[in-house]
């Protein structure tokens, strides 16, 4: 019984009616958002939310019924667990707000979909090496807001008059979001030789620093794929290898059939 539940669960029927689920649920949620959409069919977008509730608490059921203790020894599954789990807690009174966290079953979609899984995969893998970029970008930015304090912040106080609003403000032209105009150009006004901060700053973050960053999670992902092919590989040499010592023992039978018969 848990044999064959195990392989319904994990074939992609089902997989695909989850999904198809998760979808649902996910639009039906967002309509919920519509004074609109509520007014018209409210009852019907609860209950269909409801409905689905109902089918991720049997999906789990089902899953830690087949696999037992072997369910919560992976990942995926704890998450699934917990994000059901959230939805599952009442949503009266001061705790109204876990309301908002219903539309985090739509993430269920990470752990259904493998290619969104081998997505996360390497964000996680490459977490380590993001760790020295990390420091470093946290050093770049303590010396440029030190900087940054001392030189203008007497000028322009609510930009630059403490290391805090030093920071935030740099962090805002590392992100190029009207670091020139709305910044950096007001700043010059007072100060000409202002470009020769900023430009290195940006330089050395908005170009450099985070391309490390784009780098180390691509270099991640690259080595979660090419585990995966090589895992796949593996598996085609081992069964080939399988098909090949059953047509030898195929072979063995038939040269010994002959042998009886000829004698």
């Amino acid at each position: 019984m848990r044999g064959r539940l195990q392989e319904l669960i994990q074939s992609r029927k089902w997989e695909m009616t989850i999904v198809t689920v998760i979808v649902i649920n996910a639009i039906t949620l967002g309509l919920e958002t519509s004074e609109t959409a509520m007014h018209y069919a409210g009852g019907f977008l609860v209950a269909v939310d409801r409905v689905a509730l109902a089918i991720f608490v049997v999906e789990i059921s089902l899953r830690i019924y087949a696999f037992r203790l072997s369910f919560f020894r992976g990942a995926w599954n704890i998450f699934d667990f917990v994000i059901v789990g959230l939805a599952l807690l009442p949503a009266s009174g001061p705790l109204t707000v876990l309301r908002a966290l219903r539309i985090l079953r739509v993430l269920r979609l990470i752990s259904v979909v493998p290619s969104l899984r081998r997505v996360i995969g390497g964000l996680v893998a490459a977490l380590p090496g993001m760790g020295s970029i990390i420091l470093l970008l946290t050093l770049v930015f303590y010396v440029f807001g030190v900087m940054a304090t001392k030189l203008y912040g007497a000028s322009f106080p609510e930009w630059f008059g403490t290391l805090g609003r030093s920071i935030y403000t740099l962090f805002q032209v590392m992100t190029l979001e009207s670091w020139s105009m709305g910044i950096v150009r007001p700043v010059m006004e007072k100060h000409p030789m202002a470009w020769a901060f900023f430009v290195p700053f940006i330089l050395s973050t908005a170009f450099t620093v985070l391309n490390l960053f784009i780098g180390v999670i691509v270099s991640a992902m690259q080595k979660e794929h090419d585990e995966l092919a090589e895992a796949d590989r593996q598996a085609i040499h081992d069964e080939t290898g399988a098909v090949l010592e059953e047509v030898r023992a195929l072979r063995r039978e038939i040269q010994e059939l002959r042998k009886e018969r000829q004698a």
